[in-house]
């Protein structure tokens, strides 16, 4: 069993700056690519950001230059920093987690979502 819970959303002005966390636990042997996502509302979700077990990184072009992704692996934890925010990045953020399990003496492979983080940009 494997949770992944983001932390961090909330209300900010544009221009302004929100750091969002993620955390996974349970039984992880192993965790690969690990990713933000978006959701507002009406439209579909979409990428924001990744970041491989190496840190190597890729950014929707939306979001280049504003945000940064980046990890511990230690502590099985994702972070995105959003710097000059825009109305337009208001949405519903994802976590997701390519994830090693460990279970009954055996691995498989799996990816988790985290229940979503409201994060609110007013003009």
């Amino acid at each position: 069993q494997v949770q992944v819970v983001e932390s961090g959303g909330g209300l900010v002005q544009a221009g302004g700056s929100l750091r969002l966390s993620c955390v996974a636990s349970g039984n992880i042997f192993k965790i690969n690519d690990m990713g933000w996502y978006r959701q507002a509302p009406g439209k579909q979700r979409e990428l924001v950001a990744t970041i491989t077990s190496d840190s190597i990184t890729n950014y929707a072009d939306s979001v280049k230059g504003r945000f940064t992704i980046a990890r511990d692996g230690a502590k099985n934890t994702m972070y995105l920093q959003m710097n000059s925010l825009k109305p337009e990045d208001t949405a519903v953020y994802y976590c997701n987690a390519h994830v090693h399990v460990v279970r009954a003496g055996t691995t498989y492979q799996a990816d988790y979502w985290g229940p979503g983080t409201q994060v609110t940009v007013s003009s």
